[in-house]
């Protein structure tokens, strides 16, 4: 035995030091040149790429063609692995890349057929924007052609360890296009919640879960007012869906697979309870400079590297022949700037959650449905998947006249007819996806609109071209002007309110068109002086028209302008800068001022279980990272959300404990004898005090085995933790390859629900599934002044010095600055890279 121990030591040496050989001589050598001179064939003129100590990019450029090739060059340089990883995910061709872990990723793409889709948009770009879009493309190019695939990135050489080499395709206008639809899938609204209500129909009536989802609550407050309201009688009323329980409970099978088919598709934005964003603007006259200042604050899945690339691009004369003065937030693989300023406008983006997508229950004979009486041929496409190390696999993807059938995706699944079957006296029930970003419409032209806008008029032509994904558009100019526009294409229903599936074979239920962009709500200086948005509801129950059910319930946007409001009330010396950094790193739980009165009511007996309790007593309410107070109450939460809910509801839908199930609770926190506390599997029937008191034992003997015995002792760091792992092979389930790419795991604070809102699945655990993916803060008076933050770094090269040097700033709540002008590009400048045309001296 110890001579075996002996050789499996040593094997494992050699292992490790053959990995540390590999890493230091292949790890740099995919790390880009960002001083000298680079000649580019298709240039017209020379490009100045000048970047600051954190490595980011600020482009200057004659034309559109060479600012926009050079941020494609520039985006390759840093991140070429993430966006060939993405182009294969909107492709459904991950599995070429990986293997056949993705293929079930494959086949969810390639059914909804985002990229058939993208290249469809393609005939519909006007000649400037393809001109764009082709000069970007060639940018990419211009950087990986020539290189191999390790020279690209370390990942390229990790991955050629087990399989054959690996040459990247030349990018293409399509696979830009394509990423569009991956962040309009990721911010679609309802669907999961579409689907969960039906799902929970196995154990509950349609009544019981009506409960479960109940209305904005009264006095959070909705986005636009009484001065958003657009005119008087402009709209009909949508009657509601009906929710036949039969119905209902027959669709169970099919939205099984429904949902268990999505679940494979990676997150590249964020899903689940977390997914959202703050953003919010205040005018001159309740800031300390006499002009607007914008904040915004996305939030999203955190990934390795982060979502965001920051980025400036300017034209050196601008003028109407090259109009582009504009910096912040891009998508590597996307050109133009999708989130930040020009010298003129500012804005932000928050998730609407405007309900763009919906189900329908289909029946199926063989290969034809029923529709209006009438059995209608099903349209079928044969899609073929590589993978690599393995044989080719071909799948039928079925669509109705709504769109692809999801319900085929998942063959581990019982045949979808058998429930189905005892509702039904013919065919089976399948559920086919009517979205709107599957009708192409490319929204990729109000990218660049925006970077062009001057003024409102301007920036809402830009919004009205957002058709995809639809989000809260916030605004301020320099000119002292705040706003807000609604934008997408918002779907009209003829019958239903979009929050359960509808019967496919019945007329009744098909869209009547969209909501006119001219008709959704707006408001340019509303008499308050400030805007704020965090997914809450957009609009009061004056507006006759349904832009979505299954917005957030209002707690960060309450809080948010608590906080405003405190600092521009009487005697408020009106907001800064740092005061808007504050408010974003703003840790107050709103659900625990709610529930820990009635929590410190409760006699838990035992002095042991009384000292967790106390922990509450004087607790500032705030989910910092070494607070004891919210360590045990983000704990209580948790056993109290399984005790209560675990029994009735089925677990594809138990809580995962975001704000939904804030207002939940809050409701009944009133009803004492509700039959939501009772533990159904017991024979007594179960208080609500007996919950209470139960979720807080449960809660200190869990801290007790996983922190301490001592309550003074515990924090919420310890068990809130992020980790930032590389979508492929941080997920490799080999040690050391995953801690090559991967970062972490942090302490952090926050919380779902709450401003700084690092989200966590009550089902899984406290490790952070969302964050602010990055913060910025635009001042008006003095662009300069400008903060801004992203979750890791420039570069996706790990190892780079810019892989991660963001992060613990970002942890900490800081920002950095935020240049602009071309003086203080200059003053912070660090490295200078001339793109120059080929042939030129």
């Amino acid at each position: 035995m110890r001579r075996l121990l002996i050789v499996i030591s040593g094997l494992l040496a050699i292992v490790v030091v053959g990995v540390a050989i590999f890493s230091f001589v292949t790890v740099r050598k995919s790390f880009p040149d960002t001083n000298g001179q680079v000649q580019i064939s298709s240039l017209a003129g020379d490009v100045e790429v000048k970047r600051d100590g954190l490595g980011i990019p600020q482009i200057y450029a004659d034309t559109p063609e060479d600012l926009f090739l050079a941020q494609g060059y520039v985006h390759a340089q840093d991140r070429f692995y993430e966006m060939d990883f993405r182009r294969h995910v909107t492709s459904g061709r991950l599995a070429e890349l990986v293997g056949d872990a993705a293929l079930d990723t494959d086949k969810y793409v390639r059914t909804l057929g985002w990229r058939r889709v993208a290249e469809k948009e393609v005939a519909l770009l006007d000649d400037t924007t393809l001109s764009l879009l082709k000069a970007y493309a060639r940018g990419v190019n211009s950087y990986i052609d020539n290189r191999s695939s390790s020279e690209l990135s370390l990942e390229y050489a990790v991955l050629e360890l087990t399989g054959p080499d690996y040459t990247p395709e030349p990018w293409t206008v399509v696979d830009s296009l394509a990423w569009i639809k991956a962040m309009a899938w990721d911010l679609r609204s309802n669907m999961t919640d579409e689907i969960d209500r039906v799902l929970a129909t196995e154990k509950l009536t349609v009544a019981q879960v009506e409960e479960l989802y109940p209305d904005y609550p009264k006095g959070h407050r909705t986005i636009v007012g009484d001065e958003g309201t657009v005119r008087d009688g402009a709209f009909t009323a949508q009657a509601p869906a009906p929710t036949q329980e039969g119905l209902a409970r027959s669709a169970v099978t099919s939205l099984k697979k429904a949902r268990s088919s999505a679940e494979a598709l990676p997150a590249l934005l964020g899903i689940g309870d977390g997914i959202g964003s703050n953003s919010w603007v205040v005018d001159g006259d309740h800031t300390t400079t006499g002009e607007p200042i914008l904040a915004n604050d996305p939030h999203l899945a955190p990934s390795m590297p982060g979502i965001w690339y920051q980025v400036g691009l300017h034209c050196r004369t601008v003028d109407e022949a090259c109009p582009y003065d504009v910096a912040g937030f891009s998508f590597s693989g996307l050109p133009g700037v999708v989130v930040g300023h020009n010298a003129k406008i500012a804005w932000g983006v928050t998730t609407m959650y405007a309900d763009v997508a919906d189900l329908y229950l289909e029946r199926v004979t063989g290969d034809t449905y029923e529709y209006d009486g009438k059995q209608v041929p099903l349209k079928t496409r044969r899609e073929t998947f590589k993978i690599a190390g393995e044989e080719s696999q071909t799948i039928t993807v079925r669509s109705t006249r709504h769109g692809p059938i999801l319900s085929d995706l998942d063959e581990d699944a019982e045949d979808v007819g058998e429930a189905a079957q005892k509702n039904a006296t013919r065919g089976s029930y399948e559920v086919a996806l009517r979205w709107t970003a599957l009708t192409p419409e490319p929204t990729i032209k109000a990218v660049f609109a925006l970077g062009r806008a001057q003024d409102w008029d301007d920036f809402r032509a830009a919004a009205k071209l957002f058709t995809v994904p639809s989000q809260n558009l916030v605004y301020a100019d320099v000119d002292g002007n705040i706003g807000y526009q609604s934008p997408g294409t918002i779907p009209v229903r003829r019958q239903g309110d979009g929050r359960w599936p509808v019967p496919g074979w019945d007329p009744a239920f098909e869209w009547k068109g969209s909501i006119p962009f001219d008709e959704l709500p707006s408001v340019l200086n509303p008499d308050e002086g400030f805007i704020v948005t965090a997914n809450n509801k957009v609009i009061g129950d004056q507006y006759p028209k349904l832009l979505g059910a299954d917005t957030a319930a209002g707690y960060r946007s309450e809080r948010i302008r608590e906080l405003i409001e405190s600092r521009i009330g009487k005697g408020g010396k009106g907001l800064d800068v740092q005061d808007m950094s504050s408010i974003q790193n703003d840790t107050y739980s709103a659900n625990a001022a709610r529930l820990v009165p009635a929590l410190l009511k409760v006699d838990l007996g035992s002095r042991y279980h009384r000292q967790g309790q106390a922990t509450l007593e004087k607790w500032d309410l705030k989910q910092d990272a070494d607070s004891p107070g919210a360590a045990y109450f983000n704990s209580v939460w948790r056993h109290l959300l399984e005790l209560t809910f675990h029994d009735e509801l089925p677990e594809a839908v138990w809580p995962e404990g975001g704000e939904r199930w804030f207002n939940v609770v809050s409701g009944l926190l009133d009803k004492p004898g509700s039959h939501w506390w009772d533990d159904v599997s017991t024979p007594e029937k179960e208080s609500r005090d007996q919950i209470l008191a139960t979720a807080m034992q449960d809660a200190r003997d869990e801290l007790t085995m996983i922190q301490s015995r001592n309550p003074s002792q515990w924090r919420w760091g310890t068990m809130h933790k992020l980790e930032l792992v590389n979508p492929t092979l941080g997920d490799s389930g080999v040690g050391l390859v995953d801690k090559l790419f991967n970062r972490g795991p942090y302490r952090v604070g926050g919380g779902g629900g709450i401003v700084d809102a690092t989200s966590w699945d009550a089902t899984e655990g406290y490790e952070v599934t969302s964050v602010p993916s990055m913060r910025m803060i635009v001042d008006l008076a003095d662009l300069d002044r400008s903060r801004w933050i992203q979750l890791t770094g420039s570069s996706g090269h790990a190892f780079h010095d810019h892989y991660v040097d963001q992060q613990e700033r970002w942890r900490k709540g800081e920002t950095v600055p935020w240049v602009f002008g071309r003086q203080a590009v200059e003053d912070a400048t660090d490295d200078t890279l001339t793109l120059t045309s080929r042939g030129s001296a």
